[in-house]
């Protein structure tokens, strides 16, 4: 059984370390509610042109073809990438002025994936669930505000544990879970804290373990590639780049032949913030629901079209990719977004009632709380 000492620093670090981050994992809260059904509001919010109803065995249109249209339409812009819709048939080009494009300098042009027909041209790529992601996972303030959200999240798995820790000699003379009518509003505020608290533990410690997880995806991605591309590089030192690149067909081809076992998610073109000047990196996906989690990229000699290398990625980066869905609850449909959703107002329910509770704290220190309380469970033990 804890001291009272013992008591009172876990309480205490649960309590500094929830009031640091409660205003920020507030914000968290309320945008990831939206954010949950993030594919819905954007199908309501921003109808867009179907591609033609074709099998989905059906081959894929000349890639080329359509950079070379997207060209025409932007000239002064350069190919950034391309992507593949996650739920239908149709292809994404960005052009950008510059290598390290912002959001606002990206321009798209999509494409019937199987037909090669231009289906949209959208003028605003800052979607509201766009402007919610931002706010969500760095305040709109790129890296910095990434990783100032990841310490946010520390704070909050740190708070999780330490109030799981208080609960119990907090709860021992009562049933778990009890909910007290009858008492004065802090109380009912203080048992609403800890039965929903105690709920949702489990859940709120996967979020806010994944949510650290997803802060540091740019860092151990520029890692691994720091790592990895000067290796690939050192055959090319003191050769000029290419003035001709492989066609993207070619490359695309080459990634296929080389991961059999996946499907084409994007194409990067040479770019040497995001990937290497020298490559095409073709992103590809396993092709089961457990897998279409987990991507492996293919770097493909931009000049010549041949396989550079195919590789999975390292286990840290592995391990992001695994935590993504577990963090976002994208992976079950509807039925599981509705889960999420749910305990995501429950955590909001959680953070309103702490905030209270600090705010209508009574003139009697909780040290002298516990301290009457673990006297008392001690004099019951002697009886």
């Amino acid at each position: 059984m804890m001291n009272a000492r013992t008591v009172r620093t876990w309480y205490r670090l649960h309590k500094w370390t929830s009031l640091i981050c409660t205003v920020f994992l507030l914000i968290a809260c309320i945008t990831g509610l939206p954010l949950v059904f993030s594919d819905e509001l954007n199908d309501l919010l921003q109808p867009h042109v179907h591609p033609a109803s074709l099998p989905a065995s059906a081959p894929v249109a000349s890639l080329d073809r359509m950079v070379e249209q997207t060209r025409a339409i932007y000239p002064m812009l350069h190919p950034f990438a391309l992507g593949w819709d996650d739920d239908e048939p149709r292809i994404f080009v960005s052009m950008t002025p510059v290598p390290d494009p912002k959001p606002s300098d990206l321009h798209v042009v999509i494409f019937d994936a199987h037909t090669g027909r231009k289906l949209e041209q959208p003028n605003n790529l800052n979607s509201v669930t766009t402007f919610l992601l931002r706010l969500h996972r760095e305040l709109f303030l790129d890296l910095p505000g990434e990783l100032f959200m990841g310490v946010m999240a520390l704070c909050f798995v740190i708070s999780l544990i330490s109030g799981a820790l208080v609960y119990g000699p907090f709860m021992r003379r009562l049933r778990f879970g009890t909910y007290r009518t009858q008492g004065v509003a802090r109380t009912r505020w203080f048992d609403l804290h800890n039965l929903v608290g105690i709920i949702t533990l489990a859940w709120t410690l996967v979020v806010g373990a994944t949510g650290v997880m997803n802060a540091l995806s740019i860092p151990l991605f520029n890692l691994w590639r720091a790592q990895t591309l000067p290796a690939l590089l050192a055959p090319y030192r003191g050769k000029p780049l290419p003035n001709h690149l492989a066609p993207v067909d070619v490359a695309v081809d080459t990634a296929a032949k080389a991961l059999p076992g996946m499907e084409i998610s994007s194409v990067l073109f040479p770019n040497p913030v995001f990937g290497s000047p020298r490559h095409y990196v073709v992103w590809t996906r396993g092709k089961t629901a457990v897998t279409s989690r987990l991507f492996t990229p293919a770097l493909i000699d931009a000049e010549h079209g041949t396989l550079t290398v195919a590789r999975a990625l390292p286990w840290y980066l592995r391990t992001i990719e695994v935590s993504r869905p577990l963090h976002f609850g994208d992976y079950g449909g509807l039925p599981l977004k509705i889960i999420w959703a749910l305990l995501d107002v429950m955590t909001i329910l959680v953070l309103v009632s702490g905030v209270y509770l600090w705010v209508s704290k009574r003139n009697t220190p909780v040290a002298n709380e516990l301290d009457q309380m673990i006297a008392m469970e001690r004099l019951e033990a002697v009886r």
